[in-house]
């Protein structure tokens, strides 16, 4: 018989999420939905009327406040039913309820971006700086006229937010497919009963002490994904056509500059960073080498990647993961951890453990008026223990950002947040390190570590380029067939695994499919690897006990989106215009390959 997924109802309350805490019932939040359309005619009615003066624009933009606000609610709620079980159809139908209300409030408000511009800003500074109401809407209007020449005409802008949502259409039929129709054939380990695969315990299953359990779960994880190659190739070049089609629409260059210009980073930033990957690859090459041989095999393959490298793989519980990540965030000071502890327990911001129907992977979701939320795939160990620790800098993030800054700034992008999620990492194995002398447990906490820089230091670059050149693609006007995406892709990965990795052609080219929606967010997967570094950067001026380094990274998590990106991290202690924080995180990792080899060998 196969090892079952739990039922969702089988999991208990105080390790679900609280959907409820945003609102009581289903009923209170379709009046909660119908609030947000009665805003619309409010905020309609001051369409052509923004130039009558200052007062006009504040009240305007108080009442733009105010939908989002309510909007992020309506639209927080129904999806977090929906991620913990894609089949409850119902949730499914308020989430695209949700979607589609964003999409209408998006295309309602259109008007006020071409308006705001048509005052100018010499006026709106003036209008600024002699009303307190639109006092801290400075940084806005700046990076509003910076982006000047790709804003369109109201109707123009109302257009392309009434597409928002049909746009969101092959993103999400990859991820219905993914998530909910994919058939995959269950693992089968060299003793025991077939093991089902899902995609809350793929993660588990690869990195399982079984070799067969791992090459069966990879061979046939892959292989469901190549069974829909064509289909998942088809979504995979709407969603790019999409980026294209935007690019085109706003004037810029390309579909890389129109995903980086408007949040102020210089695309040399993500040549750079790819660059000086490139540049270290050889790090990786050690370190296949290193596995191979603590694992004593004649040939590693991509489902080794993960193999334990001790028998006695650390059990960690949920309370023992949150008491260990509270310990290694003692730097930041007690009201930091505090706030963690009590979000991770009492509040109910995690959604813990996997179950029939929830999405893969994890992710830190919210809204300012609601708590930071959490869903996971806890799996009792040390990789689950890790993602807890990255999720909460995510979460512990927008708790400060939304705490310290007006709605406008609330939000800070994947660019910082990134940094967030790896700075509570770093710390928390720093501690771990420090505290535990076994060899052991420090074999652990390094081949952790390194799973965790293969996904951002090596998948996501890998995928950054991959991203770059389907995009250049498309923008030649030539086609992405699947067959095209696999060879690609295996060819990126041959690069990274130089002659260490024997794998499968198809299979770890089919990669790019397995990666859900990462690759339908315009040019997103780089600033996980933009993020790491400047993640270690700063944990490193922290755990030294530089002055003022955790004081300046408090600051960073309350900045929000208050000012330019590279600014707030300037601020911070790193400069992401250089190479030297992806160079640094080389470092890093290097020293974990050392001290990983001086381990084993012992």
């Amino acid at each position: 018989m196969s090892e079952k997924l739990r039922d969702r109802n089988e999991i208990p309350e105080q390790y679900t999420w609280n959907p409820y805490s945003i609102f009581p019932n289903n009923e209170a939040w379709a009046a909660g939905l119908e609030e947000v359309k009665e805003l619309l005619p409010q905020i309609t009615a001051w369409r052509g009327r923004l130039n009558e003066g200052p007062e006009a624009v504040a009240a305007c933009m108080a009442q733009l406040e105010e939908l989002y606000r309510k909007a992020g609610k309506v639209f927080v709620y129904p999806s977090m039913f929906y991620a913990v079980n894609t089949a409850d159809q119902e949730a499914a139908a308020r989430n695209d309820q949700a979607q589609g209300m964003f999409g209408q409030a998006m295309a309602t408000i259109a008007f006020v971006e071409p308006e705001l511009l048509a005052i100018g800003h010499d006026t709106l500074k003036d209008w600024q700086a002699s009303h307190e109401e639109l006092a801290h809407f400075g940084h806005y209007f700046e990076t509003l006229f910076k982006r000047q020449e790709h804003v369109r005409s109201a109707e123009v802008e109302q257009v392309l937010g009434l597409v928002s949502d049909a746009f969101r259409t092959a993103s999400a039929t990859h991820g219905v497919l993914a998530n909910t129709d994919l058939p995959f054939e269950p693992a089968q380990p060299s003793e025991g009963d077939p093991i089902e695969i899902g995609q809350g315990n793929i993660g588990a299953l690869i990195s399982s002490p079984d070799r067969e359990t791992r090459r069966t779960a990879y061979e046939h994880y892959t292989d469901a994904h190549l069974t829909f190659k064509n289909t998942m190739a088809n979504n995979l070049s709407g969603g790019v056509k999409q980026d294209v089609f935007n690019m085109r629409v706003r004037g810029y260059n390309s579909s890389l500059e129109a995903s980086l210009k408007p949040k102020h980073i210089p695309v040399e930033v993500f040549h750079n960073t790819l660059e000086t990957f490139q540049k270290n690859i050889g790090t990786w090459h050690r370190y296949w080498r290193v596995r191979r041989q603590a694992l004593g095999y004649d040939t590693l393959y991509p489902y080794d990647i993960k193999a334990p490298l001790t028998k006695e793989k650390p059990n960690i519980s949920y309370e023992q993961a949150i008491d260990w990540i509270c310990e290694g965030m003692k730097p930041l000071g007690e009201d930091y951890v505090n706030v963690l502890r009590r979000g991770a327990t009492t509040e109910r911001w995690v959604d813990v453990y996997p179950s029939q129907g929830k999405r893969a992977g994890a992710f830190s979701t919210g809204f300012p008026g609601t708590h930071p939320f959490i869903m996971m795939n806890h799996n009792d160990d040390i990789y689950g223990m890790s993602t807890l620790a990255h999720e909460l800098g995510h979460s512990l993030h927008s708790y400060y950002s939304w705490g310290n800054q007006p709605m406008i700034y609330a939000s800070y992008g994947i660019f910082l947040a990134e940094v967030a999620s790896n700075f509570n990492q770093a710390l928390t194995r720093d501690y771990l390190l420090k505290t535990n002398d076994d060899p052991q447990f420090q074999i652990a906490v390094i081949e952790e570590a390194m799973s965790n820089f293969h996904r951002y230091f090596f998948i996501m670059p890998t995928l950054a380029r991959f991203e770059l050149a389907i995009h250049e693609r498309v923008e030649k006007g030539q086609a992405l067939t699947a067959d095209y995406l696999i060879d690609l892709m295996a060819d990126l990965f041959g690069e990274g695994y130089g002659q260490e990795i024997t794998f499968d052609h198809n299979r770890e080219g089919i990669t790019w499919a397995a990666f859900h929606t990462h690759l339908y967010y315009n040019f997103y997967v780089y600033q996980y690897t933009t993020g790491i570094s400047a993640a270690h950067a700063l944990a490193e001026k922290v755990l030294r006990g530089e002055n003022g380094a955790a004081d300046r990274y408090l600051g960073f998590l309350k900045a929000g989106g208050s000012d330019y990106p590279l600014n707030i991290l300037q601020a911070a202690g790193v400069d992401m215009n250089s190479p030297e924080p992806v160079e640094t995180t080389f470092a890093v990792m290097s020293s974990y390959v050392d001290r990983l080899e001086q381990l084993v060998n012992n």
